[in-house]
């Protein structure tokens, strides 16, 4: 090998070295995106409004079913672009809604807060839903109740947790016994 060539594979390896370098930086210094839609403090917040709707009592509550995570690929990859601006727009909408009536964004709230908040929003988005157009978008909070209920009972959590789940239940018995308090069956 001579000088030049020599001098032409340490100005590859080098460059090499630079290149790799800045890309590292670069991956490290951007925010935690989840999608192209969400961030990780959007997804944490999800998961604290799915906790409100579905608390933990006996069972789990939607945090522990990462409702989320859940949610933050069903708005990308099913909801139309519409959708997903109404879904993106309401997340800033319960702070705001938070900090007008007590002076605090959402997460700061407590829990007795929090659920006086999100039923006055349900209340305000089934009216919305009774009176809107049929071609009009649905509320945001509908979108993220439903999303909610949707992301914790399919979970493993709700469903073998929150419901009655029998991995093979072998036959269909169309008439169950069933007795007030029972839990529905997941299966």
């Amino acid at each position: 090998m001579n000088r030049r060539e020599a001098l032409g594979a340490v100005s590859w390896i080098l460059g090499g070295a630079l290149v790799s370098a800045d890309l590292l930086v670069a991956c490290t210094s951007k925010p935690n995106k989840v999608n192209d839609l969400f961030d990780q403090d959007q997804v944490a917040f999800l998961n604290e409004v799915g906790d409100t709707i579905l608390p933990e009592t006996s069972t789990p509550g939607a945090k522990a079913a990462d409702v989320g995570s859940l949610m933050a690929v069903m708005v990308q990859d099913c909801y139309t672009k519409e959708d997903q601006d109404i879904f993106m727009k309401g997340i800033t909408q319960i702070d705001e809604a938070s900090k007008e009536k007590f002076d605090k964004k959402f997460l700061k709230l407590d829990q007795k807060q929090r659920t006086e908040l999100l039923t006055a929003l349900d209340a305000e988005q089934k009216k919305y839903q009774a009176e809107k157009a049929p071609e009009a978008p649905n509320h945001y909070f509908r979108m993220m109740k439903e999303l909610t209920l949707f992301g914790f009972f399919t979970s493993e959590v709700g469903a073998t947790q929150a419901l009655r789940y029998v991995e093979t239940p072998g036959r269909y018995d169309g008439c169950m016994p069933y007795k007030k308090g029972d839990r529905a069956w997941a299966t």
